[in-house]
């Protein structure tokens, strides 16, 4: 199993775009998720540190400026989606990366403060 530190600038990223709204609340994250294919087409556009800025972990063993460097993508390069970061959640839970885990659990409890999604006991 890959071991991962925190990118915190990612999550500094992830918390711009939700502050400045740029998110999807209702999304089939298997649907959105970039794919391979997606992940090309971006960085023959944009720059490693652009791409990195849109995970969560960075796989500790791997060097930079490849696609196993990153990890626990949260969005589809252009908006956070709220099943990105519940996808991130699960999946971090599930292979004990605490630090990310707790990152984006942080991460969805601010999405659903900016976003004014209230808990259905209130």
């Amino acid at each position: 199993m890959a071991s991962y530190t925190l990118n915190k600038e990612a999550v500094a990223h992830a918390r711009q775009l939700i502050d400045g709204r740029q998110y999807v609340l209702k999304s089939e994250w298997g649907e959105v998720q970039p794919s391979a294919d997606d992940e090309n087409a971006f960085l023959e556009k944009h720059k490693w540190d652009e791409f990195a800025a849109w995970h969560l972990g960075l796989t500790k063993w791997a060097t930079d400026e490849t696609k196993a460097r990153y990890g626990f993508v949260f969005g589809d390069f252009r908006r956070v989606h709220r099943s990105g970061l519940i996808a991130c959640i699960y999946r971090a839970a599930e292979w004990h990366h605490k630090t990310i885990e707790l990152a984006a659990h942080d991460l969805l409890q601010h999405l659903d403060d900016v976003a004014g999604i209230k808990d259905s006991e209130d």
